[in-house]
């Protein structure tokens, strides 16, 4: 029987990433059906593209799995941090394997949270003095945040022709 607080945070990232929920379209549903050319769109110059959404939800998702497990920096799958550019006309294939990195990484700080002790939950041991479960529930949120951003980006890519 899994601890009612870890049920509760996996349940949350589930919603917030593939499962349905009362709040609308999760992080993946946002994605649904969207091309490389789509993905790439940018809504003005300088401005993240939801291909970069992507890539930035995946590497916090790694981030946050990276603490949990209390594994070293610098393993993420694609060098740099936070922000990675990508191209204003990308190919498919492309397009298609970071979708899937953002499902691995998704599905790893899953497993992560799943091995967690309840009693490490609360304890202020980020070095911004955050708990687990902050971070955890802060990961959900930021999905949600995400997936909220990448509608408004697919209906201004509308707007805009």
């Amino acid at each position: 029987m899994r601890h009612p607080e870890i049920a509760a945070l996996l349940s949350s990232l589930e919603q917030a990433y593939e499962r349905r929920a009362w709040h609308g379209p999760n992080l993946r549903g946002s994605l649904r059906g969207l091309t490389a050319r789509q993905a790439a769109w940018r809504p003005a110059p300088g401005r993240h593209n939801i291909w970069e959404v992507v890539l930035h939800a995946a590497y916090w998702k790694y981030v946050v799995r990276r603490r949990l497990l209390g594994e070293k920096r610098g393993s993420f799958a694609i060098a740099g941090s936070n922000w990675f550019a990508r191209p204003a006309s990308g190919r498919a294939k492309e397009w298609r394997a970071d979708v899937a990195l953002l499902e691995r990484e998704h599905h790893s700080v899953c497993r992560a949270v799943a091995t967690l002790s309840p009693r490490t939950l609360h304890k202020r041991s980020m070095p911004n003095g955050f708990s687990l479960f902050d971070m955890i529930l802060g990961v959900a949120f930021h999905d949600i945040y995400h997936a909220g951003q990448i509608q408004l980006l697919k209906r201004l890519q509308i707007a805009r022709g």
